[in-house]
């Protein structure tokens, strides 16, 4: 795992406790909880029509305007998926994914739990038109996950941790990479084209050594709207972005680019953008819905079973695979018990499962419902689920943290 970027490392005029406590895991994953609770209150409310008119309303310029809740989910998510893949860079240039032997088993397990919720889904939904949302338990909430890690797995070893925070990244990638290429609507080449070239410059930039920020930013915004415009989801541009920024320092400097921009914006993130986006996107309206039927549609099934058993049994074979393909063991601190911890952790889908959701039916209201509905009951449960492994891991194991 790469070594974060500790409070004292960054210069103290960067730094306030607000944000501090804002770059602690446990604080952005209870920020998410609370505003996915606001959002579902508050839609099912006396004051509902002033949530849905809340996340509907035009924000803008003339030329280019868009409802609240697609700037939740396409600019604020961009800005998440930055700092994801500033971590992602940050562990494949001198973290646990610096080498192939270091990195195939967390990209095993995470392969393995995003292929078996993507079949368990399929196998519910089959023949169905929502069997083109197999993209939604594929995903694990990285706030959301570490959060319960912190609150409910304090007597957990750090290994674990890494190896949660690793899963969990190239689980979201790959989630962005499945929206990226099977729900895009429609595609327009040189908007593409003209995203590309910016990203590349944008990596230009930070090869030559210029960090002006007054200079990135205006290009990482125009990144954006061409990927926006495109067809191709906007979050591609922050990730690709995250991944182009150089996390090595030079003679001169005591931190990177990298560190600086992701210390900055790792509290606008997780305190900021991504309860916003719950927020905007969890208000499922519950009324006249009836419960049983809502439980036993094949989309919430294919969900709950998809992270809640998939994930932990694909993180599972994934590893095991890994381990026996490529002859060497665990990583250092691990045992297969972790494993299952991690497996339990990783069906913990929300922010990016709900990002799916939002994608897959945003011509079918009735169904985006359903599929809402299916996260918050799918959550609750993988939360139970992940507490109770924790506990009986921590009953029968003695830790040395």
């Amino acid at each position: 795992m790469a070594e974060t970027v500790k409070r004292d490392d960054i210069p103290t005029t960067r730094r306030g406790r607000l944000a501090e406590r804002l770059r602690n895991e446990t604080t952005g994953g209870v920020l998410l909880i609370i505003a996915a609770i606001t959002a579902i209150v508050w839609a099912n409310s006396p004051f509902a029509d002033s949530y849905l008119s809340l996340v509907s309303t035009e924000f803008g310029t003339p030329n280019f305007s868009l409802p609240l809740n697609i700037w939740a989910a396409d600019f604020l998510l961009a800005i998440f998926f930055f700092v994801v893949g500033i971590e992602l860079k940050k562990e494949f240039v001198h973290g646990s994914l610096s080498t192939f032997r270091q990195a195939v088993i967390p990209f095993a397990a995470a392969f393995g739990g995003m292929i078996f919720s993507a079949i368990i889904f399929t196998v519910f939904n089959h023949g169905s038109s929502t069997a083109t949302a197999w993209g939604i338990p594929i995903s694990t909430d990285i706030a959301f996950a570490l959060a319960i890690l912190a609150l409910a797995g304090k007597a957990m070893p750090m290994a674990l941790r890494v190896f949660l925070l690793t899963l969990a990244v190239v689980n979201d990638l790959g989630a962005i990479l499945v929206i990226a290429i099977f729900y895009g609507h429609g595609f327009h080449v040189q908007a593409f084209a003209c995203a590309i070239a910016l990203i590349v410059f944008f990596g230009f930039l930070q090869s030559r050594g210029v960090t002006s920020v007054a200079l990135h930013l205006p290009i990482a915004l125009a990144c954006w709207y061409f990927m926006y415009e495109s067809g191709i989801h906007a979050t591609v541009a922050g990730v690709a972005l995250g991944l182009t920024m150089r996390v090595t320092t030079r003679n001169d400097e005591q931190h990177s680019p990298g560190d600086h921009a992701e210390h900055a914006l790792h509290p606008i993130s997780a305190g900021l953008c991504v309860p916003l986006f719950a927020l905007m996107s969890a208000g499922v309206v519950l009324e006249n819905v009836k419960f049983l039927d809502m439980v036993t549609n094949p989309l919430t099934l294919g969900v709950l079973f998809g992270l809640v058993v998939g994930q932990p049994v694909g993180v599972v074979i994934g590893t095991y695979l890994s381990t026996r393909l490529t002859k060497q063991g665990l990583p250092a601190g691990l045992t297969w018990s972790d494993v299952v911890v991690v497996g339990t952790l990783a069906g913990i889908g929300f922010t990016v499962a709900l990002l799916v959701s939002e994608v897959s039916f945003a011509s079918t209201p009735e169904t985006l419902v359903v599929a809402k509905f299916a996260l918050v009951l799918t959550s609750l449960v993988a939360i139970s689920s992940a507490v109770t492994a924790m506990k009986i891991r921590s009953r029968f194991c003695n830790y040395s943290v």
